[in-house]
């Protein structure tokens, strides 16, 4: 698609709107939209000015003014707006050289696919990342100074078995952990997993699965086609986009936050991934699971990282509520064939082209072309300095010996402890100036005040816990 192609598709589609989006920080994606007439060749040209200030971690109020280029390969339109819309996803840039603002996450991602090609090591990234998803009846909260509560409402939950329904109780619904994957009634999301997989081939985002997952109250999961970096994390953008609203749409709620539930199973993202050259899997050779020497130092890279990884691939305080020891979460740092109690897995593949590692500590709370990017780097890393991962996990990680277990190294235990690794091992993120310090500072800033905000409110549990000491 090319800028010629997206005005035809604005006459041919009748297009009223055109919606610019873009990714803060955090991972949550922004728009501005323009109609019709104000829109032309010039917006590929010199874009479309914002206010950079307004964005939570990017610039002050003084060097505010930003522009918004749009990248006519990701045109769109959009399924859910009333008046005909296209959604083109945009660049941040300075405007004073037009170069790729140092804060703006899709930049930073296609600086990392360029650093891939200037290395010589590569020339293609492909991401295939997989994030769970729950979907509730309705979601009430509130935390003030008189108390905190949260209160989860799912006709679906295994806690909903002696509720009052309008027309009945029909006994039907996943028990704890009973969610993977029985057939209909049990499963109540398929026809609306089966519209949210109709829209997004429509918007133009392969679909290869979908399913309910392990969870009860409504944990579900749609598998998408791996693809390049950039374009990988944009379709993961508009796979949460479409999976928000068709929730929406059906009256329903859907939230990617890692672990909303207790007791039962989070929702992680786990991530393949491989590296390319000259049409050739680099991750493909004779070593164990069918993996080449380089896919082992790439995963080198990635464990030898792993923690610094964590405040990037696992963002959020909510984070490390899945990422418990003892409790089936992947915080393992070991690599293993077909193991999934190992952080890093080597799927069974047929063929040399699909072989590739699967990174399973990420949760769908990361920022997708922050993620893929971190990841990248810290595999190269591994690969550059040449980091054996050492001998594979095939034992189940969650059922060892006491001094077996204490060999194995594990994720982070929160996030404010990730962020203090992030700081302390950041070089390998910097390299090609792909991240910036001035960007890590800026996101270990803003994630340090999620951490001050969690850990300064009192929780309903402390007064379980406390109450009468």
């Amino acid at each position: 698609m090319t800028p010629q192609d997206v005005l035809k598709m604005v006459e041919e589609k009748e297009v009223r709107f055109v919606d610019f989006r873009f990714t803060d920080t955090r991972g949550k994606e922004q728009h501005v939209g323009v109609p019709v007439s104000a829109f032309s060749m010039d917006k590929f040209e010199d874009g479309h000015a914002f206010d950079g200030s307004s964005i939570a971690g990017w610039k002050g109020i003084q060097a505010s003014d930003m522009q918004l280029m749009p990248d006519a390969a990701t045109a769109y339109i959009d399924p859910f707006f009333d008046e005909t819309t296209l959604v083109l996803t945009c660049d941040v840039v300075e405007p004073a050289d037009g170069k790729g603002y140092d804060r703006d996450p899709r930049s930073i991602a296609k600086r990392a696919e360029a650093y891939l090609k200037s290395s010589g090591i590569g020339d293609t990234a492909y991401f295939g990342p997989e994030p769970e998803f729950f979907i509730f009846d309705s979601i009430e909260w509130g935390v003030d100074m008189s108390g905190a509560h949260v209160k989860i409402y799912s006709e679906e939950a295994a806690w909903s078995s002696s509720e009052k329904f309008e027309g009945g109780n029909t006994g039907h619904r996943p028990t704890v952990k009973g969610g993977y994957f029985p057939v209909p009634p049990v499963d109540s999301f398929n026809d609306m997993r089966a519209q949210m997989c109709l829209l997004l081939e429509a918007c133009g985002v392969p679909v290869e699965v979908h399913h309910h997952e392990v969870a009860t109250a409504g944990q579900n999961e749609i598998g998408t086609v791996f693809n390049t970096l950039v374009r990988r994390a944009d379709q993961t953008q508009l796979l949460k986009y479409i999976v928000h609203n068709v929730a929406h749409s059906y009256g329903k709620t859907a939230t990617f936050m890692p672990k909303p539930i207790v007791g039962d199973n989070g929702s992680g993202m786990h991530v393949h991934q491989s590296i390319w050259k000259d049409g050739k899997n680099l991750f493909a050779g004779n070593g164990y699971a069918g993996l080449s020497e380089f896919a082992l130092y790439y995963i080198g890279g990635v464990i030898k990282h792993a923690r610094a990884l964590n405040a990037i691939t696992n963002p959020l305080t909510n984070s490390y509520k899945r990422l418990v020891p003892g409790f089936e979460a992947p915080v393992k740092l070991a690599y293993s064939a077909r193991n999934r109690s190992a952080s890093i897995r080597i799927p069974y593949v047929h063929s040399d082209k699909a072989r590739r590692i699967e990174t399973r500590f990420p949760d769908p709370g990361a920022n997708p072309y922050l993620c893929f990017t971190a990841l990248m780097m810290a595999g190269l890393d591994g690969v550059q300095n040449k980091i054996h991962p050492g001998d594979p996990a095939d034992k189940n990680l969650y059922d060892l010996p006491p001094e077996e277990d204490a060999k194995i190294p594990t994720v982070c235990s929160s996030l404010e402890q990730a962020l203090e690794y992030l700081d302390n091992d950041r070089e390998f993120l910097t390299r090609g100036g792909v991240f910036s310090n001035e960007m890590l500072d800026a996101y270990i800033e803003l994630k340090m005040e999620e951490v001050t905000k969690f850990r300064m409110t009192t929780h309903p549990v402390e007064f379980d816990m406390y109450y009468s000491i």
